[in-house]
């Protein structure tokens, strides 16, 4: 009893502990100011009196900063850099893998407290040996950590899906506002203008790269490349060998529609068969 009663002591001696250096950190003498500190009040609609007023509290940068060193953190030790930055451009987040990092650090750390609360439990009650503790502890971290992840991958999944339930009707708007006598640019214009949904939005994201300079064949191969899906992939070369050819787009984007339709109708099949003993047992009850 008196080791888990020294044990918890250690615990709240670290809380306090780290309260103080959080303290001494966000002290006004101990902030150091950034180079947007430094121009926001010569950029901004109206400057501010004085460098203290508006702007975020010394303890939100203080936690910001220390979220930030903690997913560089978790960047070193898990790596795929490239793979996060994939899916959150399928995802449709236009947060960067430093802020996708930080925020798996601070699920870490939130259950990590968790953890840490329900062991200091168990060890007052003199149940949960030291060791086995402070390994729970680790676990619970780097689960939260994982679970932002998976997090990650179920939302571009879910966006993937809404994106090809979305593609057939959009194809078919694009073949009638061409065959309309509309070019490729003002058929994009027009549907993504009148239609909402995550392919709209790509598609508006697409328009505003070819107003940026780039020509439209490239900016259709950047939407096809931040989806990564194969229906979209093969409707844009469709699209961008209609223009370098002159062979009419209409046709080929009713053509796109109906391959994705048919796509759509295969996976259904696909699907109900490796669903089938689940829907037997549904049948027979």
């Amino acid at each position: 009893m008196t080791a888990n009663l020294g044990w918890i002591g250690a615990l709240c001696g670290l809380v306090a502990a780290a309260g103080v250096l959080l303290l001494w950190q966000g002290l006004p003498m101990r902030r150091r100011l950034t180079l947007s500190d430094r121009i926001a009040p010569y950029v901004a609609e109206r400057p501010r009196p004085s460098k203290y007023l508006g702007g975020p509290i010394a303890s939100d940068q203080l936690w910001n900063s220390l979220l930030r060193k903690a997913g560089g953190v978790v960047d070193s030790v898990l790596g795929g850099s490239v793979s996060v930055r994939r899916r959150l451009e399928r995802a449709g987040s236009n947060a960067s893998v430093e802020d996708f990092r930080a925020e798996q650090a601070m699920y870490g750390c939130v259950a990590a407290l968790a953890a840490t609360g329900w062991v200091s439990l168990r060890m007052a009650s003199g149940s949960q040996s030291p060791v086995t503790a402070v390994l729970l502890v680790l676990i619970a971290s780097g689960a939260g950590v994982v679970l932002r992840d998976q997090l990650l991958t179920r939302a571009a999944e879910k966006r993937d899906r809404q994106i090809l339930a979305e593609f057939p009707a959009v194809a078919e708007l694009l073949a009638l506002a061409v065959t309309a006598g509309e070019g490729a640019a003002a058929a994009l214009e027009r549907v993504a203008r009148l239609s909402k949904g995550e392919l709209s939005s790509e598609l508006r994201r697409c328009l505003i790269d070819a107003r940026a300079g780039a020509s439209l064949p490239e900016a259709l191969q950047g939407l096809a490349d931040r989806t990564g899906l194969a229906s979209l992939a093969r409707f844009v070369d469709g699209i961008v060998v209609a223009l370098e050819r002159g062979t009419p787009l209409a046709d080929v984007m009713r053509a796109q529609a109906q391959d994705a339709r048919d796509a759509a109708k295969q996976e259904l099949i696909e699907l109900g068969g490796r669903r089938e003993l689940a829907m037997m047992v549904a049948i027979v009850n």
